[in-house]
């Protein structure tokens, strides 16, 4: 028997961030276009490591690669808009994290739209799998899901 994803609701993340579209978001069909939806997933996730202290883009001996992401859309966006980035953890493994993430039109209750995004992080210079630093397992810990 097959799911079919369901928009969620602003209650199922514990963090939000505000992202703008522009004009280069939207494409012929007059709506962002579905490319747009993995980078507002990422430009998330990623805001809030860099703001939370947890990840150094240009110095840190660990990094987050991205190994899996996945987006169901249920409601279009445009620009002019600005949407608000909802973000919780799923999964803390040994080296790895699962982040969902929810995009919303400002305040609306339902995400537009919902998925997920996988970072394995491993050792800057090697590229093999590391432990997650205790910094980044504090700023994760507020985000996760209860168990």
């Amino acid at each position: 028997m097959s799911h079919r994803p369901q928009p969620l609701p602003r209650s199922h993340y514990r963090h939000f961030s505000p992202l703008h579209t522009r004009w280069a978001d939207n494409d012929v069909y007059g709506h962002v276009n579905n490319v747009v939806y993995y980078s507002f997933f990422d430009t998330a996730v990623n805001r809030y490591l860099i703001e939370a202290g947890a990840l150094d883009i240009h110095r840190g001996e660990v990094i987050g690669l991205v190994v899996e992401t996945r987006c169901n859309y249920f409601e279009p966006m445009a620009f002019p808009q600005t949407v608000e980035a909802g973000l919780a953890v799923a999964h803390m493994g040994s080296s790895s994290v699962r982040y969902e993430v929810g995009l919303f039109a400002q305040g609306a209750p339902q995400s537009a739209a919902a998925g997920h995004f996988v970072h394995v992080y491993v050792d800057r210079a090697t590229r093999r799998p590391a432990p997650l630093p205790a910094a980044l397992r504090a700023a994760l810990e507020p985000l996760r899901h209860p168990a």
